[in-house]
C-alpha cells in the first residue's frame, strides 16, 4: 500500500534542476536588465536527420507535459541554489513563484519529423520558456532517437511483434523511458515491470540462462518453469543442445507449448531447424523467438525465416548507432519590450559551420501527391497556403500554462504507424539515404 491508498499527500519530484547551469544565470541576467519579461518563442528542431536515416520520430511528449508542470523551484532546490551561490537574491525570489504560464505547440507524439520541422515551439516570456531548454531537450532527444530505431525495426520486422529488453544496457531511468519510445515506435511489450507499471505497456518474460543451470539437469529446469507457469510459457533452449532442449521442452509441456526461445547462435540456421523439429513432434502451435543482440539489420536478415518474434536490447535504448537527434532549442522570434501586445520579430543566429538558424515563429504541414502520399515537408513562417491548410502538423500542447494534450499512449502509436503508412514506400529502406521527404521553406 503506498502513500496515494491511505489518502496521503504523494511528493511529486521536481524536474527544476534537470538544467544547465547557464540557463540560470541567464534569467538572472535578463532580470537585471529588464528584459526578462519579453515575449519570446523558442523552437525545437534538428538541422539534420543522423546519417542514412530516412525520417525521424517524435517521442517523449507526454513525459514533456510532465516535466513541465512539475518544474518549480521548492524549498530544498532553492537552498541548494542559495548554498553555492549559483544565482542572487531576486533571482531566489523570482524562482520560488515559478510556474510556466505560457504556451507550446508541437508535432504531436508519434508523428514524424524532418530536417527543420519545428518538432516544439515553447512561447512566453524569455524567463520562463528559457528555463525549459534542456528538459525539454533531454527528453527529446533521447525518447526521439530510440522511437526512431524501434520504428526501423518495427519496419523490418514486417508485422512480427518485436519485445524491448534493453533494461540491464543503460540507465534505469533511461530504461523506463526507453520502453516508452519503443512502444511509441511499434514495439508490443517490454521486459522493464517499472516500464509496465507507470505506462501501462505490457509486460513479458519467462526465465534466463541461471535458472537452467539453478538445476540439476535441463529437464528439472523445464519441469520447474511449466509446472510454475503453465504450459503456455516460453522455454529458453540454447543453455546447451538446442535439438535435444527442444526435444525435451515438447515432452515436458506436450505439443501445446507455447514458444521456445533462442538467444546465441546462427539464429537463422538454428529457426529453421528448430521449426522443423517443433513441427515433426506435432508442436506446430509452438512459436520461436529470437534474441542476441538484434538490430534493424539483423531483424532484416531474418526476414524469411520461420521466426515469430524478436527481443531487442541494446541497439535498441542506444539508438541503434544514433543515441540522440541532435534536436536544438533556439530563440526564433521575440518582442522589443515586456508588454503583452508587444509585436514580436524574427530573430535568429547568424555563424559558421552549418549551425545558422532560420528565424520566425513557424508552421509545418505535410504536402500530398495525387495518390495521397506524403511528397514534402512544409514549413513557413507567413500565411498558410490555403491548400495546407488542414495538412497542418503543430497542435496545441499546454495553453497558459496548462497541459491540454494529454493522451493514452496507444494513441501515440496508432498516430506513428500511420504517419509512417503515409511515406513513400522508400521509407522502409535500411540502406543509406538522404531524407524521404524534403524539406521546403516558403
Amino acid at each position: 500500500m503506498n502513500a496515494a491508498d491511505l489518502g496521503l499527500p504523494v511528493a511529486v519530484p521536481s524536474t527544476s534542476l534537470f538544467t544547465d547551469r547557464y540557463e540560470l544565470t541567464m534569467l538572472q541576467a535578463a532580470l537585471r536588465a529588464g528584459t526578462a519579461d519579453r515575449r519570446s518563442v523558442f523552437e525545437v528542431f534538428t538541422r539534420r536527420l543522423p546519417e542514412g536515416r530516412r525520417y525521424g520520430v517524435v517521442a517523449g511528449t507526454g513525459r514533456v507535459l510532465d516535466a513541465v508542470e512539475n518544474f518549480r523551484f521548492d524549498a530544498d532546490v532553492l537552498g541548494f541554489l542559495a548554498d553555492r551561490g549559483i544565482v542572487d537574491e531576486p533571482t531566489l525570489a523570482w524562482l520560488a513563484d515559478f510556474r510556466f504560464r505560457g504556451d507550446i505547440w508541437g508535432y504531436p507524439e508519434g508523428e514524424v519529423y524532418f530536417p527543420g520541422s519545428p518538432v516544439m515551439r515553447v512561447e512566453g516570456s524569455f524567463a520562463e520558456a528559457v528555463l525549459l531548454e534542456t528538459v525539454i531537450l533531454s527528453i527529446l532527444n533521447h525518447d526521439s532517437a530510440v522511437a526512431a530505431a524501434a520504428s526501423r525495426m518495427s519496419a523490418a520486422a514486417g508485422g512480427r511483434p518485436l519485445i524491448e529488453m534493453g533494461a540491464r544496457r543503460t540507465h534505469e531511468l533511461a530504461a523506463v523511458a526507453a520502453a516508452r519510445a519503443a512502444y511509441v515506435g511499434g514495439f508490443a511489450s517490454t521486459s522493464d515491470l517499472a516500464a509496465g507499471f507507470r505506462y501501462n505497456i505490457p509486460t513479458v518474460g519467462t526465465s534466463a540462462h541461471a535458472f537452467t543451470l539453478l538445476h540439476d539437469s535441463e529437464r528439472d529446469a523445464f519441469t520447474a518453469q511449466v509446472d510454475s507457469l503453465g504450459g503456455g510459457t516460453t522455454l529458453l533452449v540454447d543453455t546447451f543442445d538446442v535439438t535435444e532442449a527442444v526435444k525435451t521442452a515438447v515432452e515436458i509441456a506436450g505439443p501445446e507449448l507455447g514458444a521456445v526461445r533462442i538467444d546465441s547462435g546462427d539464429l537463422l540456421l538454428l529457426a529453421y531447424r528448430v521449426r522443423q523439429q517443433l513441427d515433426a513432434l506435432g508442436a506446430f502451435q509452438t512459436k520461436i523467438v529470437v534474441t542476441s543482440d538484434l538490430d534493424e539489420y539483423a531483424i532484416a536478415s531474418l526476414a524469411a525465416a520461420p521466426v515469430d518474434a524478436y527481443g531487442v536490447g541494446t541497439q535498441l535504448v542506444t539508438g541503434s548507432g544514433h543515441p540522440t537527434c541532435s534536436m536544438v532549442y533556439k530563440l526564433v522570434a521575440r518582442a522589443d519590450s515586456g508588454g503583452p501586445d508587444a509585436e514580436l520579430r524574427p530573430v535568429a543566429k547568424k555563424s559558421m559551420g552549418g549551425k545558422t538558424s532560420i528565424g520566425g515563429r513557424k508552421w509545418a504541414a505535410r504536402r500530398l501527391d495525387a495518390d495521397g502520399v506524403a511528397e514534402a515537408e512544409v514549413v513557413g513562417t507567413g500565411p498558410v497556403p490555403a491548400e495546407l491548410a488542414d495538412r497542418q502538423l503543430l497542435v496545441e500542447l499546454v495553453r497558459d500554462g496548462k497541459a491540454v494534450a494529454r493522451e493514452p499512449l496507444d494513441a501515440a502509436r496508432d498516430r506513428h504507424k500511420a504517419a509512417r503508412a503515409g511515406l513513400p514506400m522508400s521509407a522502409g529502406q535500411l540502406s543509406r539515404g538522404e531524407p524521404v521527404l524534403p524539406t521546403e521553406y516558403v
